[in-house]
């Protein structure tokens, strides 16, 4: 388990490892990702990594920021405790699904300015973030907020038995993720512009 009062260097560099396994090397969002993970368990009072589904975590890009984060948590999207909204920002919401408490982190606006005063030795932006972001302290590096989700967690994780099929392209929903408009249960694509289009259009 990792210490999340404090932590230790040692934890530290075991997620930053586990990381960059994954990842298949070490860069400035990754550690970012790890750093705000046990910054954001510790604010919760929780341990990680956790093998239940206590912590659930929204994310709010994808990329190498989540290998971080996951490297930290334990959370996933196959066990439906990590969930991406894409927003294009490196920041994440961390829920204690126990108590619906929630905190959302998100690397200070003058993070990477920070960074550069940190190792001031290093020759370029990249290697001065991916040192620094290791040794800063969590208040320089990370804006801590209380948040509410704008629905229930309950909400959110939902009840994986529950299938349902679309009124109108008759395919399966499930996970609770149908929308009812005029009388009609509707998948998110029919109901909403779609990510995609058939082909031809």
């Amino acid at each position: 388990m990792i210490v999340v009062n404090g932590g230790s260097r040692t934890d530290l560099q075991e997620a930053l490892r586990r990381s960059a396994r994954r990842h298949s090397k070490l860069c400035p969002r990754q550690v970012l990702g790890v750093r705000l993970a046990m910054a954001a368990a510790a604010a919760l009072g929780l341990e990680v990594p956790r093998s239940d589904k206590r912590l659930l975590v929204v994310s709010e890009t994808d990329g190498c920021f989540v290998d971080g984060v996951e490297a930290v948590t334990g959370c996933s999207v196959g066990h439906r405790t990590l969930r991406i909204e894409d927003y294009g920002k490196v920041a994440a919401t961390f829920v204690d699904t126990l108590t619906s408490r929630a905190v959302r982190l998100a690397p200070r606006l003058d993070v990477r300015q920070r960074a550069l005063s940190c190792a001031p030795d290093e020759a370029g932006h990249y290697v001065a973030q991916l040192r620094a972001y290791q040794v800063m302290p969590d208040e320089e590096l990370f804006a801590v907020q209380e948040v509410r989700l704008a629905a229930p967690v309950e909400a959110l994780i939902s009840r994986a038995a529950v299938r349902v099929n679309c009124d109108a392209c008759g395919e399966e929903i499930i996970n609770e993720r149908q929308v009812v408009r005029d009388g009609r249960t509707l998948c998110r694509a029919c109901a909403s512009v779609p990510y995609y289009l058939p082909a031809g259009r």
